[in-house]
């Protein structure tokens, strides 16, 4: 059989998956018999709620009897590892981008490592219903952007289709459009090289993903490089270190739709699931038996951000989740590193882990998860990983675009160059302005929420990891303290209406307290010990105010994200299933002096 392999790359939201959808539902009306649902390919609970894809994932669709794999990946900076390692195994790309906001960080991004590889890019203007749409002027963008990457002639040379994914259209005329995504195949059958096959080679596979099934264990997904591979035959698995492991293939699957399909035998070319591998780790090769040859493994770019993780020791602990000791979060932690390849963890003591990661998204998602798994942990405020070159300190610096309407520009400029932002760029489009910044990463914790409010929820903000410089000198973030409780027990209605005009609250009335618990922000810089659990003292003489409504504020809902962009240095935020809670490291406030 034919094969094709390409991947689906581009910024967060310029519509990916949903053009995923639209390839499904055009090829499995011949008789796979499947409902494709909206977003079909985020199969996840957090890519469903967040409506952003975290893992990259595979499909397959067939047309004209050629097979057509293709890749979907994260569109989020800090999921960056994900697209990484599956470029490998792909020969083209079709690049996505949004027919008005044009190319994005990390369009940028996933453009450089295709262009490196080699890989066949196909441009897909996408959106191009929108009312803003710039079709044309989008396509020289593009085609700057790639000439900057340093794109060779024939990669220069690309096809350009326009689409609204959304309704399932793709093609190449603007003046001609078509019902249907015909034309996108036919041009990825033409334009993207089919992989050059030796059926007859020693067997050879670089295992890129890795999946789980409680029937069959381990399941590891990844290209043939050459040669095939029965049912039931044994391989050899070599390890990062060069020890070999023989093992078995116990199940062959290729991919159709969004199934697996149990095969008796798989060859060169085509992406495939292999069950029974047991002990194998993404970057590693299986090989021949008899004439084991190993690939090169993967690398991905190091992490940026790191941050501490403990058990729960609260005062609260254990009350809500499973597990709860430092050998489950340990355990949970290496399991993580198996699969999460842009992920690091270091033992920092038995019961402390510093786990590093792309970003604050990246290590989010990884506390939700386990979160909603039944665990309980705290974590402290994000750090960036300094770097020392040539004997000077330097730190990770993030390429940041921001697109707000006209007349918050000024502010938004004012506030990223006290964070000690420089502004590279500044165009105008229509009634929004583009500015284009490089900052340092963490210039950029807790900027999200004041960025909304100070453009009242219209502004767009994107940014990738840049790279290194050297340090910039102290940073002021966060402008106010926090309340802290100074009491255990059951916050009164009665006590925050009291202390409303302090600060704004995270807490509402009923809610259980504890000591060092962070109940709210202090409009001040300094941080306040508080008693919410304090209820108006009765007495026999009745005031004329008595019966008087306390009009409570409602209370701050801080997401995780917040609390994560929230918290200083001697703060953390503890996590179980039920609930987010802020506390002092330091619980007792007569020893936080």
């Amino acid at each position: 059989m034919e094969y094709r392999n390409i991947a689906i790359i581009a910024h967060v939201d310029h519509g990916k998956t949903t053009l995923v959808d639209g390839l499904l539902k055009q090829t499995l009306k011949l008789g796979h018999g499947e409902e494709i649902a909206e977003r079909a390919m985020d199969s996840n609970d957090l890519e469903k709620e967040r409506g952003i894809t975290i893992l990259a994932k595979n499909t397959a669709v067939e047309y004209k009897g050629v097979k057509i794999n293709i890749v979907d990946t994260p569109g989020h900076a800090d999921f960056g590892g994900e697209v990484e390692r599956v470029l490998g195994m792909v020969d083209g790309a079709l690049v996505l981008v949004d027919a008005a906001e044009g190319p994005m960080p990390q369009t940028r991004f996933v453009l450089r490592k295709a262009i490196e590889l080699g890989l066949k890019p196909i441009v897909v203007i996408n959106k191009i219903d929108r009312q803003d749409a710039r079709p044309e002027e989008v396509v020289n963008l593009t085609f700057d952007l790639m000439a900057e990457l340093g794109a060779n002639d024939d990669q220069l040379d690309f096809p350009i289709l326009y689409a609204i994914a959304r309704e399932g259209k793709a093609y190449r005329d603007l003046d001609k459009p078509q019902d249907d995504m015909h034309e996108l195949f036919e041009m990825v059958l033409e334009q993207i090289p089919a992989p050059q096959v030796d059926l007859e080679a020693p067997f050879q596979m670089l295992v890129t993903n890795l999946d789980y099934s409680e029937y069959l264990g381990r399941i590891v997904l990844g290209r043939v490089q050459r040669g095939k591979v029965k049912k039931g035959e044994f391989v050899q698995l070599m390890h990062k270190d060069g020890t070999m492991t023989k093992t078995r293939v116990v199940q062959p699957f290729t991919h159709m739709g969004l199934r697996r399909i149990e095969a008796d035998e798989v060859g060169a070319g085509d992406i495939v699931a292999l069950a029974g591998i047991e002990d194998a780790q993404i970057g590693e090769t299986i090989a021949d038996l008899a004439d084991p040859e190993a690939l090169p493994i993967i690398t991905v770019d190091e992490p940026t951000v790191s941050m501490t993780f403990q058990p729960n020791t609260s005062p609260f602990a254990g009350k809500d989740g499973k597990y709860v000791t430092s050998r489950h979060l340990n355990d949970r932690l290496k399991r993580e590193v198996m699969t999460n390849v842009s992920l690091k963890v270091e033992e920092i003591r038995p019961d402390e882990f510093k786990v590093s990661g792309r970003g604050e998204l990246h290590l989010s998602i990884l506390l939700e998860t386990m979160r909603r798994e039944g665990y309980e942990v705290q974590v402290g405020a994000p750090q960036v990983i300094i770097r020392e070159i040539d004997g000077a300190k330097h730190e990770p610096i993030e390429h940041l675009v921001i697109d707000v309407p006209e007349q918050f520009s000024s502010t938004v400029i004012g506030v990223l160059s006290s964070r000690k932002g420089q502004m590279v760029n500044m165009e105008p489009q229509g009634s929004r302005v583009r500015v284009e910044f490089k900052i340092p990463s963490r210039a950029l914790f807790g900027f999200r929420t004041q960025f909304l409010s100070m453009t009242q929820g219209e502004g767009i903000m994107s940014h990738i990891f840049d790279g290194y410089a050297p340090w910039a000198g102290e940073l002021k973030t966060r402008q106010n303290g926090s309340l802290v409780s100074m009491e255990d027990g059951v916050a009164f209605a009665y006590s925050i209406w009291k202390l409303q005009d302090r600060g704004s609250f995270f807490i509402d009335a009923g809610q259980e307290v504890y000591v060092g618990m962070i109940v709210g922000e202090n409009a001040r810089e300094q941080d306040m010990n508080v008693n919410v659990c304090k209820n108006k003292k009765l007495t026999n003489v009745r005031s004329s105010g008595a019966d008087e409504a306390l009009t409570l504020i409602p209370p701050r809902r801080l997401s995780l994200e917040d609390a994560l962009e929230y918290i200083a240095d001697d703060e953390l935020v503890e996590l179980t299933p039920q609930s987010i809670r802020l506390r002092k490291k330091v619980l007792n406030p007569s020893f936080r002096k």
